[in-house]
């Protein structure tokens, strides 16, 4: 049974995810970030370890006072995204060493980002989909790298960059989700609402799409 008024958490405080449901006209009724350790168990993949970490935000979202107070309507929607080279977890850089040694890195190479949305309904179950992005880029430059560190938008960023800004000109090619590698994949996660009976489309309906 779908409760007369459902609500939708976002367990991240991510402005990047806000955007990206504001774009398909979803507006949460909660932002509710939920931290959790993002540090890789011993010989865990970037798949595994973005699966785990999208499911241990909803699970602790789930007990914290201002979620439990929603009771059944509560529809809480968590995200994590990892940047990984074969089977190598690359970190969010936090320093302009670490974004250096992240370009580095996926100069001229393909490698791949992994982005996991989960779900969990009022009925206590949790879904999850894990998108996999195929990104190829440019040989770069000193130049390059120099001029992209000084514009900071690496600060934080799994795999030193941030694909909605400048380094998107340094693509050669992408295999998969745009809004995945942002942060939030947007099919996905609309199959999961409705596959969870979040009413979607009424919430279109209601919601005014900000101009693009």
């Amino acid at each position: 049974m779908v409760e007369s008024n459902p609500k939708l958490v976002l367990a991240s405080a991510s402005p990047r995810r806000l955007a990206l449901l504001d774009r398909i006209g979803l507006a949460p009724d909660l932002l509710n970030p939920a931290d959790v350790d993002e540090t890789p168990l011993k010989r865990e993949s970037p798949r595994r370890l973005t699966i785990r970490l999208a499911t241990a935000k909803v699970e602790k979202a789930k007990s914290m006072p201002l979620v439990k107070e929603m009771g059944n309507a509560a529809y809480v929607l968590a995200a994590d995204t990892v940047v990984g080279l074969g089977r190598r977890v690359l970190p969010k850089a936090e320093t302009y060493q670490d974004a250096k040694d992240c370009l580095t890195l996926l100069s001229g190479r393909s490698h791949w980002v992994y982005t996991t949305v989960a779900l969990l309904a009022p009925d206590g179950k949790i879904t999850s989909r894990c998108v996999e992005t195929k990104i190829r880029f440019k040989r770069f430059s000193r130049d390059d790298i120099e001029s992209y560190l000084k514009s900071e938008e690496w600060r934080g960023k799994a795999g030193g960059y941030a694909i909605q800004g400048r380094a998107e000109a340094f693509v050669r090619y992408m295999a998969g989700s745009h809004s995945a590698v942002i942060g939030l994949p947007l099919y996905e996660t609309v199959l999961l609402l409705q596959g969870a009976g979040f009413p979607v489309s009424q919430k279109w309906m209601s919601q005014p799409i900000s101009d693009l």
